[in-house]
């Protein structure tokens, strides 16, 4: 399987959700999944996530801190198999990028219910409740999975 989590600048929710994916992925029967993550605007392409959400994520044991921003493109389609967004605008940036009916069957949203994970970025103590919106839908995509 293969997973990726996509926000706006790829620096606050989408790499959350890669580290927690990949640590649930990791203690589960999952170690072969590949998870990355990706996002719709370029302003943060190549750098380290958001300071906030590293803390939020190395408070829980999980280290995101290598992780370099990207731009989600259409390629990605072909390598996932699976596209989680945080939101319906990336919802609709990623769709809007789809070639077929194929492609638009891979994008999901992450919450259940077609829920936003609400952007963090301008409210700092937003930090831990999106961790744990995260958490609980990532450990939700892997028991489905069992």
């Amino acid at each position: 399987m293969k997973i990726l989590m996509v926000c706006l600048g790829n620096i606050c929710r989408s790499p959350l959700a890669e580290g927690v994916m990949r640590h649930l992925a990791a203690s589960s029967k999952h170690t072969h999944w590949e998870i990355d993550s990706a996002g719709t605007g370029n302003w943060h392409i190549g750098d380290a996530p958001d300071k906030r959400s590293t803390l939020i994520a190395k408070r829980n044991g999980i280290d995101i801190s290598s992780h370099r921003g990207q731009q989600f493109s259409t390629s990605d389609f072909d390598r996932f198999d699976r596209i989680y967004v945080m939101d319906r605008s990336n919802y609709n940036n990623v769709i809007n990028k789809a070639r077929h009916e194929a492609d638009r069957q891979k994008v999901h949203f992450l919450l259940e219910d077609e829920q936003e994970v609400p952007d963090p970025y301008f409210d700092d103590k937003m930090f831990a409740p999106v961790y744990e919106l995260i958490f609980k839908a990532c450990e939700r995509i892997i028991n489905k999975e069992q």
